[in-house]
């Protein structure tokens, strides 16, 4: 596959990089790019030259997460049943998807790692994150909870109640804080520390590391991981049919900034955070 949406390389022997490569848009996570993200990282699972895979994204951000300006429903990246709620369950396939590859994943996150972004990164099997970076689900104050529900099973009850009430961001440390990410570095060592981590994770051969990244992940599916976040594509289905999800969709289809500020403008955060200070 010819890549247009994403920058695969090799930074260092047995490490392989894709960088997600829309900087002017944020890198939304379109069709587009997943479908060449997944393939990407299938690719890399069969590779024997291979043992670890960072995804990252160019620019000022990771990802502002998925392209609202795009039809999820075509052409996406591998099949999922249709009917009602078959975005959040195709998303969580994914996530699982990415979860049941034998070498591991790591997420660098600077910037903003915003809704999708979120899922994309809790779905890798380490997260590193810049210390001023801004992680949040800001979609809850609009349109529905996550479509992958990872909250209460990555950052626990409170923090997930609180993250699901407000739809506030986490900076970087607090994400350490809280479990959603391994460590924070400063932004310019980011790189840097990845690259460190992701070579020491590939000293390990990739027959015997598969069976220990699928050890830790046993024991989530043990506590009811897999049932818990497939039944949450119901509730995300849910709250599509509310008056208030109706009426921002329909913001949404007469100009996308326009309707994401108005959502935003009352907690003077994300777009708005320069005309109003984060409460």
């Amino acid at each position: 596959m010819e890549y247009q949406k994403i920058i695969v390389d090799e930074p260092i022997p047995a490490v392989r990089r894709i960088t997600l490569n829309r900087p002017e848009k944020r890198n939304p996570l379109s069709n587009e790019l997943r479908t060449e993200m997944f393939h990407a990282l299938e690719s890399s699972d069969v590779d024997d030259a291979v043992r670890v895979t960072i995804i990252r994204g160019a620019g000022v951000c990771f990802s502002s997460g998925y392209d609202l300006q795009s039809n999820v429903a075509k052409d996406q990246p591998f099949y999922t049943a249709g009917g009602l709620a078959n975005w959040p369950r195709h998303v969580v396939e994914g996530f699982f998807r990415m979860w049941d590859l034998a070498k591991p994943v790591i997420a660098q996150v600077h910037g903003y790692c915003l809704a999708g972004a979120t899922e994309l990164a809790t779905a890798c099997d380490l997260v590193y994150v810049a210390q001023d970076a801004k992680i949040g689900y800001p979609v809850v104050r609009s349109i529905s909870p996550p479509d992958n529900q990872f909250y209460p099973w990555i950052v626990g009850l409170r923090r997930a109640m609180e993250l699901m009430l407000t739809g506030d961001h986490m900076s970087g440390v607090e994400a350490v804080q809280c479990g959603f990410a391994n460590r924070a570095f400063p932004e310019a060592e980011l790189e840097e520390n990845v690259l460190r981590i992701a070579e020491k994770v590939a000293r390990t051969p990739s027959d015997l590391q598969q069976i220990n990244k699928r050890a830790v992940h046993r024991q989530m599916d043990a506590m009811g991981i897999r049932a818990g976040i497939r039944a949450g594509t119901e509730m995300q289905q849910l709250a599509t049919f509310t008056q208030t999800t109706r009426e921002h969709l329909a913001e949404i289809r007469k100009g996308l900034t326009q309707a994401l500020s108005k959502r935003d403008a009352a907690y003077g955060d994300y777009r708005t955070a320069d005309k109003k200070s984060d409460a």
